[in-house]
């Protein structure tokens, strides 16, 4: 059944019908098309325009649509068009002429836009529980590993003394903003565009508030062209989809470098693992490896539908369609990535004695060497210049600034004493930064509460 067709006198050649179908795809919201449908006969009838014998017809008809679906019993097949034409089309096989008044006042145009907007939300609010989950997951991780020492990085190079739980709670953050830029796609999309027509409204008495209501809108969109033109929340929300995939690929970077032998720094479990069909010695991060790769093809997404919208006059036009397709792998693939990357992380184990080391063996406490001499006087630029011959020392003689002995210390400059060693000491270095924000234990236990606070645990 197609929902047009009346001054065509020639049947769609079949090509150009699959071309056109979109029922392969759009039929993933069949319940939010039928939830929409249902909201949109209440309304018709709560104004007269239908009868209430009619409506509670229309609806018992759709929701037992809905059941067969769900049980198997109706299968979706690809001889509709859409899955609209599919759901129309079943009704008025079922209940007779009374389902042909389900389209009144409305069009495919703002009937599509609410599905995908239905359809869209609900995804949007499982993502941010998936999300929250994986906070779950890394709070865990801090709350353990708030005196675990490593060292912290730029430009891949060991730069200051941290701990895994400041390092953690850096991606933390990141999570949390991305939980946030959700919340505001949301708001920015909870209006409901059905009563829109094609472009222009229609003439019957319409409560588009109402209709709004039953769907927990936040209640009707105020232009109707723009209504069935607008796919600016989709946009968004792959923008932030690839912001979080951005996030997870950092990570799993960061993972994939922790987990090299050269490393060594974490112990990826079996079941997050795979090996190699030639090497029996291999124990690969795989799973990071394609959250990583995956990443590019999220960015895909939001480039194509970018590229889509960029040139379309108002109002609806056929191409929109590509939307879907994009927004549906899209969804699906950072679900699974979000899921996955929560469950390795989970089941990680750290090598505390290895990060704690690495820290040690890498200058990262010259800074704090540097402090204590302009504590005692010296310039800092000059401070910075000796313990730059500290450092050149130490690489000659293949020691630590832990390792040398005071002589050697008061011989490149008198103002060190005894103090130093504990000056440079992982645990001063780290945990007398206390400013909040710094990976001091102090700092880190303030923040600890305030992420508790935000996860209501």
């Amino acid at each position: 059944m197609k929902l047009w067709g009346g001054r065509f006198t020639k049947e769609t050649n079949k090509l150009v019908h699959n071309f056109n179908a979109s029922i392969s795809f759009d039929q993933k919201f069949y319940k939010q098309d039928i939830d929409g449908s249902i909201a949109h006969v209440t309304m018709l009838a709560k104004q007269g325009i239908l009868t209430n014998t009619e409506k509670d017809t229309i609806v018992s008809g759709l929701n037992n649509i809905k059941t067969d679906i769900e049980t198997g019993k109706l299968l979706i097949d690809s001889t509709h068009e859409d899955i609209h034409s599919f759901v129309e089309a079943h009704l008025i096989e079922r209940i007779g002429d009374t389902g042909k008044k389900l389209h009144t006042g409305r069009s495919r145009n703002d009937q599509v836009a609410l599905d995908m907007k239905l359809y869209t939300r609900e995804e949007l609010l499982e993502m941010k529980d998936l999300l929250n989950t994986l906070l779950k997951t890394l709070y865990n991780i801090m709350e353990h590993n708030i005196d675990t020492f490593m060292p912290g990085f730029t430009h891949l190079q060991k730069a200051q003394p941290i701990t895994l739980a400041h390092h953690i709670g850096a991606y933390f953050e990141m999570f949390k903003r991305d939980q946030s830029r959700l919340d505001d796609i949301y708001k920015r999309m909870n209006y409901s565009p059905i009563g829109s027509g094609a472009l222009a409204g229609t003439t019957y008495p319409l409560d588009r508030e109402y209709t709004a209501s039953l769907l927990h809108f936040d209640g009707p969109t105020l232009n109707s062209m723009d209504s069935v033109a607008d796919r600016d929340y989709l946009i968004e929300l792959l923008n932030a989809l690839s912001t979080i995939m951005m996030h997870l690929s950092r990570f799993s970077e960061e993972i994939i470098i922790w987990n090299s032998n050269e490393y060594q720094f974490i112990e990826i479990d079996d079941a997050y693992s795979t090996g190699s069909s030639i090497m029996p010695q291999k124990k690969n991060p795989d799973i990071a490896e394609l959250i990583r790769g995956k990443t590019g093809r999220v960015y895909g997404s939001l480039v194509s539908l970018l590229t889509t919208m960029k040139g379309l006059p108002l109002a609806y036009n056929k191409d929109m369609q590509e939307d879907k397709e994009l927004t549906f792998d899209a969804i699906d693939t950072v679900k699974g990535c979000i899921v996955l990357f929560t469950g390795m992380m989970d089941t990680m184990k750290f090598n505390k004695t290895i990060m704690e080391s690495s820290a040690k063996n890498g200058f990262t406490n010259a800074t704090d060497a540097a402090d204590y001499l302009v504590n005692h006087g010296v310039a800092f630029r000059d401070a910075h210049g000796i313990v730059g011959r500290l450092v050149l020392y130490c690489i000659e003689k293949d020691i630590s600034l832990d390792d040398m002995t005071l002589e050697e210390f008061k011989a490149i400059s008198p103002v060190f004493e005894d103090d130093i060693y504990e000056s440079i000491s992982l645990d001063t270095c780290v945990n007398k930064r206390n400013t909040i924000g710094a990976p001091g234990k102090d700092a880190m236990e303030k923040v600890l509460k305030i992420y508790k606070e935000y996860l209501n645990i």
